[in-house]
């Protein structure tokens, strides 16, 4: 399988994984599968942890993309097709990080590692 991590699901499996559902946990745990985390997963937690909403981020913010290949998963540029399907989603979700994974996870035929119900509202596959 080929998986998307939310940015909840990165930072619980680095940080709590007992949080994870145990699919998403198992998921993430099967070397056979490919796990990609999102440029916007990044800008999301350093944005994030800037203004003060992700203190406990503070001991890996500043290697954020060595995180990512320690543990094997494989980076996820932002594309203009990315660009342009998050900027078109339908919709009042106003998240511009939920609609980047959004339309990251539809261009390129993700299973998206996430708590949020809402994004299969989107045709999204989800696992958690």
């Amino acid at each position: 399988m080929k998986l998307l991590l939310d940015t909840h699901a990165f930072l619980w499996w680095i940080g709590d994984p007992e949080r994870l559902g145990g699919a998403a946990r198992a998921a993430i745990a099967d070397r056979g599968n490919e796990v990609s985390v999102s440029a916007a997963t990044i800008w999301e937690i350093t944005t994030k942890y800037r203004i003060g909403k992700l203190p406990a981020v503070a001991p890996i913010v500043d290697r954020l993309p060595l995180v990512v290949a320690e543990e094997g998963f494989a980076e996820l540029p932002v594309t203009l097709e990315h660009a342009a399907r998050a900027g078109l989603l339908p919709g009042e979700h106003r998240d511009p990080f939920d609609r980047m994974l959004i339309a990251q996870a539809l261009c390129e035929n993700l299973l998206l590692v996430s708590i949020e119900g809402l994004f299969e509202g989107y045709g999204v596959r989800r696992v958690w």
